[in-house]
């Protein structure tokens, strides 16, 4: 027999954008239950995205949940673009009149937003098993699930929000969804080291046998990228190996800079791709983060997109459930697209510009060159980048 409820939104993944998006409900006042596969364990443990945009940065201070980005997050002006063994800053906070981006972990918003909520007393349903959604084109639609303890638990929702990820149930349950997607020839092979960043501003490398970045994520640990292939092994890079090619894309013509080393922490690779589904929404169903798009992290658009979807969509159920009022939710999906193909396009375009061809191509290799002395010397092209790496027309929460 199974255990029967009712809560307002049911949300299905607790990730930061199914957290967030429980956080600004209750904000609005409206009831919702999160359910996770994962433990909780595993949700604050996994490395993603650590860079915010400005707009980002606001929406979590304005939903009171900034309190420790503000105490320990990185405030940068802009980034260095590297070619040809030239460093060039471009100075995002001069060009765009005052924004900037913060490095702050994903895994600290998550771990911020789980606190939060269950400091409120609302749980979280981690570890679940079995779940499914059902009935989305009715006024009740239903979450199901089997809870740590073994008891399945049947939830009449007013909306359903999946934020369950690429390979979630939600998406599936929306007929004739059209997806786009392209995958790049390449991965990233990522590290955490415990150095201390030997960069003020993040250094995006565009080296003859490859793209580095080089990111952070205190002042203690560095958070360094390289371009691979999508087959390669992470068994085949040993700590010695990395350190040494990162050291060589990140070289400075007659420069003694070199990347601080420290112990390695964290490895993994992960392939490259850019993928959006629509329409985000289907009756009382609505699509939100990677459950509808991922971009390639060159652009560094995949959390704040998430982010970006659940403030659209709280605003909207306020004004649905709260006020009977459903235009903003029924334009959910159209509203969130605009921002996700311009995040896609952004991403795609720093994503060419700096990512050799694995084919070894020279026309290529002339046509990303050509575009870098572009982007480093003309400042309406600096202004474009800067303004999209920042955050182009954040998303506002009003209560």
């Amino acid at each position: 027999m199974a255990a029967s409820s009712r809560t307002q939104v049911g949300i299905v993944g607790a990730g930061p954008a199914g957290l967030l998006l429980a956080h600004l409900l209750r904000l609005h006042g409206i009831e919702s239950v999160v359910v996770e596969n994962r433990t909780r364990e595993y949700c604050e443990a996994r490395q993603r995205a650590g860079l915010l945009e400005a707009g980002t940065v606001e929406l979590l201070r304005a939903a009171g949940a900034g309190r420790r980005m503000d105490a320990e997050g990185l405030e940068h002006d802009g980034i260095y673009l590297q070619f040809e063994g030239e460093r060039h800053h471009v100075n995002i906070r001069e060009l765009t009149g005052g924004r900037w981006v913060t490095v702050y972990a994903q895994t600290e918003i998550v771990k911020d937003l789980i606190e939060s909520r269950l400091a409120a007393g609302d749980p979280i349903e981690f570890g679940a098993t079995d779940v499914s959604v059902t009935d989305v084109t009715s006024d009740r639609p239903l979450l199901s699930y089997t809870g740590e303890d073994g008891t399945r638990h049947e939830v009449a929702c007013d909306v359903i929000a999946g934020c369950d990820g690429f390979h979630g149930i939600s998406r599936p349950l929306i007929p004739d969804i059209e997806t786009y997607e392209r995958t790049y020839p390449f991965a990233w092979l990522g590290v955490l080291a415990d150095a201390a960043p030997s960069t003020d501003e993040l250094i995006y490398s565009r080296h003859s046998d490859g793209f580095a970045l080089y990111s952070m994520r205190s002042p203690e640990v560095s958070r360094l990228y390289l371009q691979v292939s999508p087959e390669e092994r992470i068994e085949d890079w040993s700590d010695d190996r990395i350190w040494a090619e990162l050291q060589k894309r990140f070289a400075v013509h007659g420069s003694d800079w070199r990347v601080a080393e420290g112990k390695i922490t964290d490895k993994s690779v992960t392939p490259m791709r850019s993928f959006v589904a629509g329409p985000m929404q289907h009756g009382r169903l609505f699509l939100a983060g990677d459950a509808a798009h991922i971009v390639p992290p060159t652009g560094a658009k995949g959390l704040n997109l998430a982010l970006s979807d659940v403030t659209v969509l709280a605003n909207a159920l306020s004004a649905a459930l709260r006020d009977g009022e459903w235009a903003l939710a029924e334009a959910y999906s159209d509203t969130c697209l605009r921002r996700v193909w311009r995040a896609t396009h952004f991403s795609w375009w720093m994503t060419s510009m700096l990512h050799v061809n694995p084919a070894g191509d020279p026309f290529d290799d002339q046509l990303q060159l050509s575009q870098l002395r572009f982007v480093t010397s003309s400042e309406a092209q600096a202004t474009a980048l800067a303004e999209n790496y920042s955050g182009f027309q954040p998303v506002r929460f009003s209560l």
